[in-house]
C-alpha cells in the first residue's frame, strides 16, 4: 500500500513540475496589463488565460481519474474493509455548494461593475471555502476517533489521500482568491477584476463537480 501511495504521489509531483515548466501554473487569471485591457475593450476573456486554465484542469482531471481508478482496483483485494464515512461530509458538501454560488455571484457583480458586490462576494467565497476546509479536517478527526488511521486500512488511506488532494487544490485556489481580494480591498474597481473573478469562478465550479463525484464514490463503496 505504501509503495502505491509513493508512486501516485510521485506521479502528481511530476505532473505539476511539468505544468510549472510549461508556465501553465503561473496563474493566468491574475494577469494584468494588456490582457486586462483587452478584456475591458472586447468583453472577451483572453484566450491565453482560458487555455491555460483548461489545460491545467485537464491535467488535474487526469490525476483524479488515476486515483479513482486505483481506488476501484484496490477494492477488489481481500484486505479492503469499507469505512463508515463521516456524517460531516454532508454538511461539507453543502458548504462547498455555497462557495460555488458565492463566486458565481461575485462574477456577475464584476460584470455589472458593482465594486461592493465583488468585495462582498469574494469575502463570502473565502469564508465558505475556509469552513469547508475546516470541516474536512474535522471529518478526518472523526475517522481518527473511530480508529481509522492512514495505515490501518486501505479504504481509510484512500479516503485521506483523495480528500487531501482535493483540499490541496482548494488551498491553491485560496491563494489566487487572496491575491484578488487584496487588490479589491486596496481599491481596484470591479471592471479590473473580471478576468480574475471569472476564471476563479470556473475553478471553484470545477472543484465542486470533482467533490460531488468523490462524495458519490465514497457513499457508494
Amino acid at each position: 500500500m505504501i509503495a502505491v501511495l509513493i508512486f501516485m504521489t510521485a506521479a502528481v509531483a511530476i505532473s505539476y513540475w511539468w505544468l510549472w515548466n510549461q508556465k501553465i501554473m503561473e496563474e493566468p487569471w491574475l494577469t494584468e496589463g494588456a490582457e486586462v485591457d483587452l478584456r475591458e475593450q472586447t468583453g472577451i476573456v483572453p484566450k491565453s488565460a482560458k487555455s491555460g486554465l483548461i489545460v491545467f484542469l485537464a491535467v488535474v482531471s487526469s490525476i483524479f481519474s488515476l486515483f479513482i481508478s486505483a481506488y476501484f482496483m484496490r477494492m477488489s483485494l481481500n484486505d479492503w474493509l469499507p469505512i463508515e464515512e463521516p456524517q460531516l461530509l454532508w454538511g461539507n458538501t453543502a458548504v462547498l455548494l455555497f462557495c460555488s454560488m458565492a463566486i458565481h455571484w461575485t462574477a456577475r457583480a464584476a460584470n455589472k461593475g458593482s465594486n461592493t458586490g465583488v468585495r462582498n462576494g469574494l469575502l463570502a467565497t473565502g469564508l465558505f471555502t475556509s469552513l469547508f476546509l475546516i470541516g474536512q479536517l474535522l471529518a478526518w478527526q472523526e475517522l481518527v476517533e473511530q480508529g481509522q488511521y492512514l495505515q490501518s486500512n486501505p479504504a481509510a488511506a484512500f479516503f485521506y489521500l483523495i480528500t487531501g488532494l482535493h483540499a490541496a487544490h482548494l488551498l491553491g485556489g485560496m491563494w489566487v482568491w487572496l491575491k484578488t481580494t487584496l487588490r479589491v480591498l486596496a481599491g481596484q474597481n470591479a471592471q479590473q477584476t473580471i478576468l480574475s473573478v471569472e476564471l476563479c469562478r470556473n475553478y471553484w465550479h470545477y472543484l465542486l463537480a470533482v467533490w460531488l463525484v468523490l462524495f458519490v464514490l465514497f457513499l457508494s463503496t
